[in-house]
């Protein structure tokens, strides 16, 4: 997501309903912040909720796909919609309607999780914000004559769709993974998709200003080839993740975007943050590729818990945190340079995925240490929120 020129597109209202990445952003980093530290004295025993056939990991798997990551989808694409159409942005009482969705979902996995209301109410709130975002980007799309961006539009339907999934083994023998599965799947192409787009160009753009050539390859047939191929290996895994065919699938996917990741120059960034956090993002995406691959063919070296952190924690984490923060910079007015609030979240969100894969294999108490590491990673999340919140709340500067 380019930085947007918002000048002559400022709503008349509140500005934290000016632009869709204000209030979702906020929104979801605040969640993260404290769900996570929620999840994890429950893991630990610290909290016990007395509540008739609560599932705290099934509330932690689905709150972070469906809930964390929605609101971060739901900021990033309503915010690029008009780079791409030329339209004036969703803002206003709109977007504050697909926000007060967002939260309804939010209450309904609370209610449901603890026996408050049954899985078909459950279902429905949840579903409320996937239509409303689908929908409303969809129209902006198809207005904007901006049809090559439609496969955008389609993977956050489908995640929707994994999200009634997710609800079928309240009814059904369905795998009760096979949700969660579908989600990461899509959110890792994803990842790879707009990853291609954006690393690359900021990284031109950075380099063009301090280096020089060379310059990240343009998008050709490698690109083509690597998101691919991560969406059939991913989709392959998520339907059927004990198969050996799929592990080879991951790990097809997972050399290819190797060699994608080595043609964007990214060992040249590494005095501007801001740039350098997108490679480690992608980074993290093929280190997740390669483990969930060795789970798979391999699973006495790597157990597919770690591999899925090594994309969740580690990829969706640090991409999502390095977007919010340059994203925000550059929308509120402000320089595009990491100052020391931004690095730490950077050095957070980092140290806690670090953590949380190699939790298993450290000579520590299991849970206390994939403890600390949600508190840590949450931590990132927190430090944006209070650190950019002030942002987020006001006009340009």
């Amino acid at each position: 997501m380019s930085e947007i020129p918002i000048a002559g597109r400022r709503s008349s209202g509140p500005a934290f309903f000016s632009f869709a990445f204000r209030p979702f952003f906020f929104c979801g980093a605040l969640f993260a912040g404290l769900a996570i530290p929620a999840w994890a004295a429950s893991f630990t025993g610290i909290l016990v909720v007395d509540a008739p056939g609560f599932d705290p990991m099934r509330w932690h798997v689905h709150e972070m796909l469906f809930g964390f990551l929605g609101a971060i989808i739901g900021g990033f694409l309503l915010t690029a919609i008009p780079n791409w159409t030329g339209r004036l942005p969703v803002s206003g009482r709109p977007l504050a309607g697909l926000l007060a969705l967002w939260l309804l979902g939010r209450i309904g996995a609370v209610l449901q999780a603890t026996g408050a209301i049954g899985p078909e109410i459950g279902i429905v709130l949840a579903l409320l914000y996937w239509i409303a975002l689908s929908g409303s980007a969809f129209r902006e799309i198809i207005a904007g004559n901006n049809k090559r961006n439609l496969p955008v539009v389609a993977m956050i339907a489908a995640f929707g769709l994994a999200d009634v999934v997710s609800f079928l083994p309240d009814w059904t023998a369905t795998d009760p993974m096979l949700g969660a599965r579908l989600a990461i799947a899509l959110a890792t192409t994803l990842i790879s998709l707009i990853g291609g787009r954006i690393i690359p160009s900021f990284t031109r753009n950075w380099l063009a200003k301090e280096k020089g050539e060379p310059f990240p390859a343009p998008f050709g047939p490698i690109d083509k080839l690597a998101v691919a191929a991560t969406l059939v290996a991913m989709l392959a895994w998520a339907v059927w993740p004990d198969q050996t065919w799929a592990g080879v699938l991951l790990l097809i996917a997972g050399v290819i975007q190797v060699i994608r990741l080595t043609r964007w120059q990214g060992q040249r960034t590494f005095r501007e943050p801001l740039v350098i956090i997108l490679h480690l993002g992608y980074l993290w995406l093929i280190l997740g590729l390669l483990a969930l691959a060795t789970s798979a063919l391999a699973p006495e070296f790597v157990t597919t818990a770690i591999a899925l952190h090594a994309l969740t924690a580690g990829a969706v984490g640090t991409m999502t945190l390095a977007v919010m923060t340059r994203a925000s910079l550059g929308h509120t007015g402000r320089a595009l340079t990491a100052d020391f609030g931004t690095k730490a979240i950077y050095a957070l969100v980092t140290l806690g995925a670090a953590l949380r894969v190699a939790a298993g294999w450290l000579p520590t108490d299991y849970p206390a240490t994939v403890g600390l590491a949600g508190l840590i990673w949450a931590g990132a999340f927190l430090l944006f929120a209070a650190k950019y919140g002030p942002y987020l709340f006001s006009r340009r500067a």
